[in-house]
């Protein structure tokens, strides 16, 4: 069964899940097929407390610096959204930077749940949030696989690389016409044009 190659070619549009079922289009493959998880009852038992009031969830992490929008911006937002509840997810990892954006934010409304819940957990969040938002990174998979509604905030990379959010009616940021962008497929540790403008540009309009 493994006598045919299929290119892989990043940049063209063509979403990484279409990609990988070319390789097994002839067996009846559909092109784009939703990628899902389904969080155990263990997981939805440790999220429920967190789903009672209509929330949002924001993810405002990444492991690349130029893939994170950065901290003014997640400000700017969270000051733009309704007076309502607002959830910083991540890993353990996480956990000091969303408690930095938690006190600057100076709500009591935004609450750090980063380290404190399972990665099926985290997804059964998004599932029932009234918004997601999130970088181009792990979260915005969640949130596709969940079929969550979703904002996902692009900076040094771009969509058509085949990374783009699956949800229904999911919205992409991005700021467009910069000659530098994009500077990389994964993203750097520092904008190597030192300006960082296709994340400091970005509209965060909710």
């Amino acid at each position: 069964m493994y006598t045919k190659r299929f290119p892989h070619c990043i940049g063209d549009g063509t979403h990484e899940v279409t990609r990988n079922l070319s390789l097994i289009q002839e067996f009846g493959a559909e092109q784009l097929v939703r990628p899902s998880l389904f969080p155990s009852s263990e997981d939805e038992k440790c999220s429920e407390q967190y789903r009672t009031d209509s929330y949002v969830c924001i993810a405002p992490t990444s492991v690349w610096f130029t893939k994170q929008m950065p901290k003014e911006k997640w400000l700017e937002l969270i000051a733009k959204l309704p007076a309502k509840r607002i959830y910083l997810l991540g890993g353990p990892e996480d956990a000091a930077y969303c408690d930095e954006l938690r006190t600057e934010a100076g709500s009591l409304e935004v609450i750090n749940l980063a380290g404190q819940l399972s990665l099926l957990a985290s997804a059964a969040l998004m599932r029932d949030a009234e918004h997601n938002y999130v970088n181009d990174s792990g979260p915005m998979h969640l949130a596709s696989a969940m079929n969550a509604p979703t904002t996902a905030f692009f900076c040094s990379t771009i969509p058509n690389f085949g990374f783009g959010p699956l949800a229904e009616g999911a919205v992409i940021r991005e700021v467009n016409g910069l000659d530098c962008r994009p500077c990389g497929l994964h993203g750097h540790r520092s904008c190597p044009k030192g300006h960082f403008k296709c994340g400091l540009e970005i509209d965060v309009t909710p």
